[in-house]
């Protein structure tokens, strides 16, 4: 009895799958696979990262949680969550120019591993997520971070924000 019923809910998990209009799996797949070879291509060393940051027309987006950026970041680096990410406050933070250049670094850049930067499972990095929603809403100029650094040194330029402490 047990087997029949786990059968039938495994039978009935595809169809469920794509029971919300609003959710894409099939397209999330597809975008995914897409992204993967530009972001392999997009990957920078830290000192052409930061160079690339210290121009003017280049967005250095933190899309970790409000909370870790206000206990730390990259200096000059636009906190937007990625839990936040819609097509409105995207545009909002990016500006008019789907075009412009975004710098993107997550949790796992650093080798610290202690808050606001402790380590996530590799496959789950936000950098990952990060990438794909950007392109996914039509940015496609996303550079990301390659290298893992150490918060404390001076060349990063870490910093808090004046709420953070």
């Amino acid at each position: 009895m047990r087997f029949l019923l786990l059968a039938a809910v495994l039978a009935a998990t595809p169809a469920l799958a794509q029971a919300n209009p609003q959710i894409d799996y099939p397209a999330f797949e597809a975008l995914t696979a897409s992204v993967a070879p530009q972001r392999a291509n997009r990957l920078l060393a830290f000192d052409a990262f930061k160079a690339e940051a210290a121009r003017s027309d280049v967005l250095l987006l933190d899309a970790r949680s409000k909370d870790a950026f206000q206990r730390g970041h990259i200096a000059g680096a636009v906190n937007l969550p990625l839990t936040d990410f819609t097509a409105d406050s995207l545009a909002a933070v990016v500006g008019a120019d789907p075009d412009r250049p975004i710098l993107i670094y997550c949790n796992n850049n650093f080798s610290n591993h202690v808050s606001p930067v402790p380590l996530k499972s590799a496959p789950l990095a936000l950098n990952i997520q990060t990438f794909i929603n950007l392109v996914g809403y039509g940015y496609p100029n996303v550079y990301e971070l390659a290298d893992v650094v150490d918060f404390n040194d001076p060349k990063v330029g870490w910093t808090r924000s004046d709420t953070g402490g």
